[in-house]
């Protein structure tokens, strides 16, 4: 009971008023940035106009219809869904690690999953001619969702030993498979011709300009599971912070933790690159900076960075597609020109704590 006690009062100065009136306010945003993502872009169409159009029963023109529910919504899906995916991936990573400088990058699934779409964009061609007619032009996502997965499970069976994950092996390992993948795509790459460069570089850089109602209706099921299930792990996370001893003690089931975190983040993870290429940043600004507004509970920081999150690249969505209208910028150039600058802030503010 002391221990339970103990941490209730850590938590409370979680906080828990402000993530529940942030809760609020960031579902506010998300609404105001859905609709000015559905009425941006080059072509000038209004999404006003249309609803005010069909809300008066005058049918709107067909290219209007065409550019919004076979361009624009799809795009929309896709940011809410991958925005929250990365952020939320990223919340749980830090707990899971107890670092704010985590990401679900660590695990090696994102590097798996370039694997996977630098072998199908450059190698894809060799393939036999009824694999390739079965897979088509989802042969590049479905390579690097696969491409995720074997990563994952690969890092996680060199670090669980006799049923017990340990996080800092899966650390170090993840670092050294990220290494070793980036050996292999590298030397894939150097086969590659120049076009099939030209779309490594767009894919790697990660973008929604390929999103359509099949990728959603693929990836779209796994990333939802994954955001629905995630909140059940807040409790586990929380007690994580104490330590694994301690978090033990109180009667977590500390391995179970751990096992659904990683196996949550790897689909989350997996899925959002499949569909809109790497994406880098959102799972470290995001989840941190939520951090330092209401606190470290995970039953207010996942929701929240879900809700964040998906604002987040919408907004940089918004920005990539009309910058250098009508060219369209890598998604993944403007979160790392946010999110590099950030990333350094929060590794000077930690310098005590890592030089001690």
């Amino acid at each position: 009971m002391a221990m339970l006690e103990a941490t209730r009062v850590r938590l409370a100065g979680d906080r828990s008023h402000i993530g529940r009136r942030l809760a609020a306010l960031l579902f506010l945003l998300l609404v105001v940035m859905s609709l000015l993502s559905l009425g941006h872009g080059a072509s000038g169409v209004s999404a006003t106009q249309m609803l005010l159009d069909w809300l008066a029963g005058r049918e709107p023109a067909q290219v209007d219809r065409i550019i919004m529910y076979s361009i624009r919504l799809p795009r929309l899906l896709t940011g809410l869904l991958v925005g929250a995916a990365l952020a939320v991936s990223g919340a749980m990573m830090q707990g899971l690690f107890r670092n704010p400088l985590a990401d679900p990058g660590l695990l090696g699934v994102s590097a798996g999953a370039s694997l996977g779409a630098i072998s199908a964009i450059v190698l894809g061609g060799a393939l036999p001619p009824a694999i390739a007619v079965l897979t088509g032009w989802h042969l590049v996502p479905i390579a690097a969702f696969a491409g995720s997965w074997v990563a994952m499970f690969t890092l996680y069976g060199i670090a669980t030993r006799q049923g017990r994950t340990s996080v800092a092996t899966m650390l170090l390992a993840g670092i050294a498979m990220s290494a070793m993948i980036a050996a292999l795509s590298g030397l894939i790459i150097y086969r590659a011709d120049d076009q099939q460069l030209r779309d490594l570089t767009f894919w790697s850089l990660g973008s929604l300009a390929g999103a359509s109602w099949t990728k959603i209706a693929v990836a779209g099921p796994v990333i939802a599971l994954a955001l629905a299930l995630s909140p059940l792990l807040a409790r586990g996370l929380n007690g994580l912070a104490l330590g694994e001893a301690a978090a033990a003690h109180v009667g977590l089931h500390v391995q179970r933790v751990k096992t659904a975190a990683i196996l949550i983040t790897a689909a989350a993870t997996g899925a959002s690159v499949a569909i809109a290429g790497a994406i880098g940043f959102v799972g470290i600004v995001v989840p941190h900076l939520l951090r330092l507004i209401s606190g470290p509970d995970h039953r207010w920081l996942l929701v929240n960075s879900a809700l964040l999150g998906a604002s987040t690249l919408l907004a940089a969505d918004m920005v990539s597609r009309t910058i250098v209208a009508p060219a369209e910028l890598p998604i993944g150039i403007i979160t790392a020109l946010i999110g590099g600058p950030f990333f350094l802030w929060v590794l000077l503010s930690n310098r005590r704590v890592l030089d001690a």
